[in-house]
């Protein structure tokens, strides 16, 4: 398994996917411990017109609640937040949540790399970002965004992705600090999780 260089200094988990992610993110959320500390934000591409049955299907696998949430919410430790279908999500300064229906920004709302991008200019060196199976691009920019800004990069290993263009396109463009399969993700976040206790 994979050796971490862990420290507590973070203050946010944003994970992004697309196509092929589903089975991945309900692993993470079925196996971190129910007192997972960190406010994890969810940046999933789904059916813009389909409102009902996602967050139900995420929430029967997940052990901690799975919540949409409102514009300008409070971001608040130990929370699961889900970037609604149809609206963009932006973490703003003073760490509360924005929503937006701007224009589809890489044929996608809510767009991954503005939710990363927000959030690494917010958290900065302070945040963990998280890539894992799709099929377009969406995500690279924002990971290079952490990455510029000294926070910490964890894609899905490309080999075990359904579709590996995302993962892949965010590492020709960035040095990503880890590539991990689906069960070392959840390794490391278990073990980032036993320094806040």
């Amino acid at each position: 398994m994979a050796r971490f260089n862990l420290d507590n200094k973070y203050k946010a988990i944003v994970i992004g996917g697309s196509a092929g992610s589903f089975q991945g993110i309900t692993q993470i959320l079925s196996s971190i411990p129910a007192d997972f500390s960190l406010p994890i934000i969810l940046c999933l591409h789904r059916l813009k017109h389909v409102r009902n049955g996602f967050v139900e299907a995420l929430s029967i696998k997940s052990i901690k609640p799975v919540v949409e949430p409102y514009d300008k919410e409070n971001i608040k430790r130990g929370k699961v937040y889900l970037a609604p279908a149809n609206y963009h999500l932006s973490i703003e300064l003073g760490n509360s949540i924005a929503l937006s229906t701007e224009e589809m920004f890489n044929n996608s709302r809510p767009s991954i790399d503005i939710t990363l991008e927000t959030a690494a200019y917010n958290y900065r060196d302070k945040l963990i970002g998280i890539l894992l199976s799709g099929a377009n691009k969406d995500g690279a920019l924002g990971m290079k965004r952490i990455k510029d800004r000294k926070g910490l990069t964890i894609i899905q290993d490309p080999e075990e992705c359904m579709i590996d263009t995302m993962p892949t396109a965010a590492k020709n463009i960035t040095e990503i600090d880890y590539t991990l399969k689906v069960q070392e993700i959840i390794q490391f976040l278990k073990e980032l999780d036993k320094l806040y206790k």
